[in-house]
């Protein structure tokens, strides 16, 4: 059995007996709360002055000293995966537990190392975590050394954007380690974590189709269910039931083309012209426009507004960042992605071209000769307003990496797979080249008809 708890996280593994009072003797951590955390922060900063938050690594096919290692070794078991975005438009890391190999078959050192390499590149954002704790047992955890190291380096950097963590299939053991360490975890840390006791219950959240879910997780989901079905179905918080047929108002999860037809015949949806016309004026020099997700609640409520045909007022809300979640919401659950099904492997395809020059030509075939030209009229619509935010990157912190980061999972996913962290990687190519390439990419010639 191992454990160990950092500020505002807890790692924890076991095997399937409950823990003795032997096992509590031989735990011996230090436990550091988060005031003891930020404390520390503090005190950094007194010595070697503020810092620059630093832009996140992007994957690209120019190599320097910072990607050179590309972790081949440690990438090849799928420990970590980043599975698309949630229903709140923030990107999904996932951990599998059942993928890590046998101790002595990987090296733990870079393990970690590698664990980092993939969170640096998101948690200058909100994300969410999902943690799968089936398949952890004796012969794959990490010795308590190892745990202890990660809780020492996974410091107030990768909790603080945090927004939701869920552990998947708790076992009794989480649970009292987790109450255990309770006093020296911040109550704001501990809202954010949830007790998922089947995949279902993950609905509420995020979207199932995006997470590559391992065949021996769902197999013991299923036991699960049959096992607790009444009791799990009872605790479940699942999203609202959608009725066969759509209002005639409705905004999310209905196609362009439904928008289109309900509004006479206009291309730009309601909700991109409201959000990015107040955004335009009100949000263009906000420090980490984007990145910040506001109330949960508050976002659905004015989901709902728009779709009963509702009006909103921005302004009366009081905070910038609901009309760019709702920018980012809107896009994520379009019926078809605004990049369309069609155009997924072209875009995937993208990546692998060897120059940077024959890259922008790809995407430009993509986007200004085979997208729809509905699609084509929203997706520049949306990318002048992107080119207007990163001009004012001095103020807001927001180049086109943070964006492309941010943007391409709310623009780009596949019909008929999960997402991935490669899928990833190539999504975000496209979708910077689409921002720092905008005006070589975008060269419809419209016709006013």
């Amino acid at each position: 059995m191992a454990l160990c708890s950092k500020s505002g996280s807890v790692c924890v593994s076991n095997s399937a007996s409950q823990p003795t009072n032997q096992d509590f003797k031989n735990m011996k951590l230090t436990v550091v709360s988060d005031s003891d955390a930020d404390q520390s922060d503090k005190a950094a900063s007194s010595t070697t002055g503020t810092t620059t938050p630093t832009t996140p690594n992007y994957v690209d096919n120019e190599t320097d000293e910072v990607d050179a290692d590309t972790f081949e070794d440690i990438a090849k078991y799928k420990i970590i995966d980043v599975a698309g975005a949630d229903s709140l438009g923030r990107p999904v890391i996932a951990f599998y537990s059942c993928h890590l190999p046998p101790s002595d078959t990987i090296s733990h050192t870079r393990l970690l190392r590698y664990l980092k390499f993939t969170l640096d590149k998101y948690v200058e954002n909100d994300y969410t975590l999902i943690y799968f704790h089936y398949g952890l047992n004796r012969s794959n955890k990490p010795s308590f050394g190892w745990l202890r190291q990660a809780y020492r380096e996974f410091d107030r950097k990768y909790k603080k954007n945090l927004k939701a963590m869920y552990l998947v299939h708790p076992t009794n053991f989480i649970k009292i380690l987790w109450g255990l360490f309770k006093p020296f975890i911040s109550v704001k840390f501990g809202r954010k974590v949830q007790y998922v006791n089947c995949l279902k219950q993950l609905e509420s959240g995020v979207h199932l189709d995006q997470l590559v879910i391992p065949d021996p997780v769902k197999e013991h989901d299923n036991r699960v269910m049959t096992k607790y079905q009444s009791k799990i179905i009872g605790s479940t918080v699942s999203p609202a039931p959608q009725t066969s047929q759509p209002l005639p108002t409705q905004q999310f999860g209905v196609s362009l083309q439904f928008l289109k037809e309900h509004s006479n015949g206009v291309v730009l949806p309601k909700v991109m012209t409201e959000t990015i016309t107040y955004l335009q004026e009100k949000g263009l020099e906000t420090e980490g426009i984007f990145r910040r997700c506001p109330n949960t609640a508050v976002v659905r409520d004015v989901q709902n507004r728009y779709n009963k045909g509702e009006s909103v007022d921005y302004a009366a809300l009081l905070d910038i960042h609901i009309p760019a979640a709702i920018l980012k919401t809107f896009l994520r659950e379009l019926s078809e992605p605004l990049m369309t099904f069609r155009l997924y492997n072209d875009i995937m395809e993208v990546k692998g071209v060897t120059d940077k020059e024959s890259q922008v030509r790809r995407c430009e075939a993509i986007v200004s000769q085979s997208l729809p030209e509905d699609n084509y009229v929203i997706l520049k619509y949306l990318f002048d307003f992107l080119l207007q935010v990163v001009a004012k990157e001095d103020i807001n912190k927001m180049n086109s990496i943070n964006l492309a980061i941010i943007f391409g999972p709310n623009l780009v996913w596949s019909t008929n797979e999960a997402a991935s962290l490669a899928a990833m990687g190539h999504i975000n190519t496209f979708t910077r080249i689409l921002i720092d390439h905008h005006a070589e990419i975008f060269t419809r010639d419209l016709q006013t008809n």
